[in-house]
């Protein structure tokens, strides 16, 4: 049975870094993009980073930035796994040379525009194979899921893939999230932002601790039930 790992995004305080490491997180994203209410700069990224113990990852989340700007960052923070939620090709996340998770962009609705095709995950996966897994977040206008979330029942019932659910998690949905989508993929990590927030970029403790709570009690009902889950 393999945890379910977990995420905190959008960190931009030291006891909000803090809080997500005592709670058990495996790793916390700063985001490197301008736009975002939550962003930081590449200074302020290496500071926070700075606070992070042994085997919690720090990852830094780009949308469309190129790639000398990326490998600035990542000298700054160079245990860094990167995160792509732009428009970027297989080809642009490989040039930083970095272990990175591509963000795929779900419809919120259930039957596609006419004249549009229907977003298709199992191909979108193979476009990105080199991905260490692929993120799931809420086709929204701009960048990011907005903090809604998806129809996780109409996912394929196979990816070949590590995924990490996101969009509009909250201590109160992430354990139905993981327990819909975590027998479908080879293994589930679960990213929150708003959903541990108090506004924009200011976490909760509380939250947080809840939310980890949250995962862990899906875990034990995924393992107490016997779920069939796709060998890694």
């Amino acid at each position: 049975m393999h945890r379910t790992r977990i995420k905190i995004c959008g960190l931009t305080r030291e006891e909000d870094v803090d809080a997500a490491v005592a709670a058990g997180a495996d790793a916390v994203g700063f985001v490197m993009y301008a736009p975002s209410p939550r962003s930081v700069s590449a200074e302020r990224a290496a500071e926070l980073a700075s606070r992070l113990p042994p085997f919690v990852t720090p990852v830094l989340l780009f949308v469309n930035a190129d790639a000398p700007e990326i490998i600035a960052v990542c000298a700054r923070v160079p245990t860094a796994l990167l995160q792509f939620h732009g428009d970027e090709t297989p080809e642009a996340c490989l040039r930083a040379g970095r272990p990175f998770l591509r963000a795929a962009r779900i419809p919120l609705e259930e039957n596609p525009a006419e004249g549009s095709a229907a977003f298709d995950l199992v191909k979108y996966a193979e476009d990105f194979k080199a991905a260490q897994a692929i993120l799931l977040d809420a086709h929204v206008d701009g960048f990011g899921g907005g903090g809604k979330t998806f129809n996780w029942s109409l996912l394929p019932p196979s990816v070949n893939a590590h995924l990490v659910l996101s969009g509009g998690l909250t201590p109160a949905n992430v354990t139905d999230g993981i327990l819909q989508v975590r027998p479908r993929c080879k293994t589930l990590a679960v990213d929150v932002s708003s959903g541990v927030e108090i506004s924009k970029g200011i976490k909760s403790a509380d939250k947080i601790h809840q939310f980890v709570a949250a995962v862990r009690a899906a875990d034990d009902l995924l393992a107490e039930n016997h779920v069939h889950l796709p060998a890694t």
